[in-house]
């Protein structure tokens, strides 16, 4: 027979197993995936302000339907692909190495452009994983489409759906916009993708063409903002309005190119000899510049430029402000140039037709740009404060239930954004698995403790039984004798 000590260890066990094994049934291994679907929209060259002074009701209605930052402050160098690489790895510029919009070569000499280069592998996989990657060899599925970096592979690996865009990409057509946002919804419903990015050319185009405050950027924007609207119909007519995540943002803003007669642009040549001192230069491209010296000229280069122009910027690589995040990696040539708002750093020849343009500081306002998100996992009408576009691409790991690689974010920047309880929402694979374990964790150690208790009890109990029978034994024989020897 078992002790009252044991049997109310038994007696309490058998009270807590049906309660813990109900705790764990609450929370039930997820199924196939419980995460949403996620959708990643950049609009190119969009300034975190044009949508003031034009009319934007769909625009509008996203900001009470969904999230709304201030604003959003890119990476420097404010340029497309390094800003766009930033957001899809989570990465600084000098920590992922793409640089710049052109691959090039200091030793042949080649620059490539930036629609060459978004098919030049060895440009784009430098050791940092993009998401696509990142999630794809966690089971998820994903495409790129036109996105920056897309079309590369990354240690051998491909995106699983990836589209590049052609030379001669309609960058403005209305009718082929809609097309890419039901061919996207196809993808979502008809293929199962877990995670796309879709990136649109405007309205950096008329930005550069046109100028940021003019006429036709208020129609390129009005165009955007009606293929919002039709977003948001296609996800409805797709029934994934309660499966799907949205991110819409941009890579930086846009500023007026100042040129003469009303400034003294900034011309290289007037102050240094290229034959002389330079060996190789990137230049002629916005407000950003780097110059690879010839043997033994850097410091005479250097001393040349640094006070050259008054709205010139010129730092040797080691002295590049650490701000910017930007000067350690191995491709950053040694001396470094970047201008004041709106100047561009022309090298021999002023041949730069462009009215508006970036790769400015990323503190200038003009260099900001936006972010919006709706869907299921995003709270309504919430007002964010400014912040890095480092920080969206914990956001999207988050969403998708993936585990990200090392970063330069934090999802405490953005976690204000999310609904409250994720056990609420169908994307919450990570929480409850996370409850689950713990679940278990707790029933594995209860169940340990009582087990314990009861062996112990056992155990007393048998050995009290034995001393009590031995005293019984040696009284009926009487006193024990000791014997001497």
């Amino acid at each position: 027979m078992c002790s009252a000590r044991s049997m109310m260890g038994l007696g309490v066990f058998s009270l807590l197993l049906p309660i813990l094994v109900g705790l764990a049934s609450c929370h039930p291994i997820p199924g196939r995936k419980n995460f949403n679907k996620l959708l990643l929209i950049s609009f190119d060259g969009f300034r975190w302000n044009y949508d003031q002074d034009v009319d934007t009701p769909n625009m509008d209605r996203l900001a009470q339907e969904g999230v709304k930052a201030k604003y959003l402050t890119p990476p420097f160098v404010t340029m497309t692909s390094p800003s766009h690489f930033t957001t899809i790895s989570g990465r600084w510029i000098e920590d992922h190495g793409v640089i710049h919009n052109m691959m090039f070569n200091t030793e042949t000499r080649w620059k490539y452009s930036f629609k060459t280069t978004q098919k030049k592998t060895e440009w784009w996989d430098n050791g940092v994983l993009p998401l696509w990657i990142t999630a794809q060899r966690q089971g998820r599925k994903t495409a790129s489409f036109h996105y920056p970096g897309g079309g590369a592979k990354y240690k051998g690996e491909a995106v699983q759906r990836s589209l590049v865009e052609s030379y001669t990409h309609p960058d403005s057509n209305e009718t082929e916009w809609r097309e890419n946002i039901d061919i996207v919804m196809n993808w979502f419903t008809k293929e199962d993708f877990d995670f796309v990015t879709l990136y649109y050319g405007e309205p950096d185009n008329v930005g550069h063409k046109f100028g940021p405050e003019t006429e036709n950027r208020r129609v390129i924007i009005q165009q955007i903002d009606r293929t919002i609207g039709y977003l948001v119909e296609a996800i409805e007519r797709h029934s994934l309005t309660n499966h799907l995540n949205v991110i819409i943002t941009s890579d930086h803003g846009m500023t007026t190119v100042k040129k003469k007669p009303n400034v003294t642009e900034i011309l290289l040549i007037d102050y240094i000899k290229f034959n002389d001192s330079v060996k190789f230069d990137i230049v002629d491209y916005g407000g950003f510049g780097m110059l690879l010296p010839k043997p033994g000229q850097e410091e005479a280069l250097y001393q040349a430029l640094k006070n050259a122009h008054p709205h010139l910027n010129v730092y040797k690589k080691e002295e590049f402000p650490e701000r910017f995040h930007f000067a350690k990696h191995k491709r950053v040539l040694p001396i470094l140039m970047y201008a004041d708002s709106g100047y561009n750093i022309n090298g021999q020849f002023i041949m730069y037709f462009n009215k508006g343009d970036h790769g400015f500081d990323n503190v200038l306002m003009d260099m900001k740009t936006i972010f919006r998100a709706f869907g299921p996992d995003f709270k309504k009408n919430h007002l964010a404060e400014p912040f890095d576009s480092i920080h969206i691409y914990p956001l999207m790991c988050k969403l998708l239930g993936v585990t990200p690689e090392p970063h330069n974010g934090s999802l405490a920047v953005t976690q204000e954004m999310l609904v409250d309880s994720y056990d609420q929402q169908p994307g919450a694979e990570t929480q409850r698995t996370l409850a689950l374990q713990k679940t278990a964790l707790g029933l594995a150690s209860v169940t340990g403790f009582l087990a314990v208790l009861f062996v112990g009890s056992v155990i007393y109990t048998a050995i009290h039984r034995k001393k009590k029978q031995r005293a019984d034994q040696n009284s009926k024989s009487g006193p024990i004798r000791l014997t001497q020897f």
